[in-house]
């Protein structure tokens, strides 16, 4: 009986761990840059990972390093950013995305 509380302990904690390391990608966006922002759900900002920028049809424009800070700033005049842009953070071990739209680089641009 004891066996089978202590797995079940395990079994239904195990979501919970798994859910510690999420990645946490933000993007905002003004008339110049994108500024891109990578931390762990526990707020450490990811230190070493790969950023990709996909234009609206996912065709890959770039890729960058991160920052120590866990941020890294795409100039919009070196990406094709008229259908909208993907950005993608690679860890090796996490990943996830943001998407910035059209109107969100417009209504920043104030147009």
């Amino acid at each position: 009986m004891i066996r089978a509380f202590a797995l079940a302990a395990v079994v239904t904690a195990a979501p919970i761990g798994a859910a510690a390391h999420q990645l946490i990608v933000f993007a905002s966006v003004d008339c110049e840059t994108v500024l891109v922002e990578a931390k762990f759900s526990n707020g450490n900002p990811v230190q070493l990972a790969d950023v990709r920028v996909l234009d609206g049809d996912n065709v890959l424009q770039t890729t960058l390093d991160i920052g120590e800070d866990g941020t890294v700033e795409i100039p919009l005049d070196s990406v094709d950013h008229s259908g909208g842009l993907v950005i993608e953070v690679d860890t090796g071990n996490h990943d996830n995305y943001w998407i910035v739209t059209p109107e969100d680089i417009a209504r920043n641009c104030g147009s």
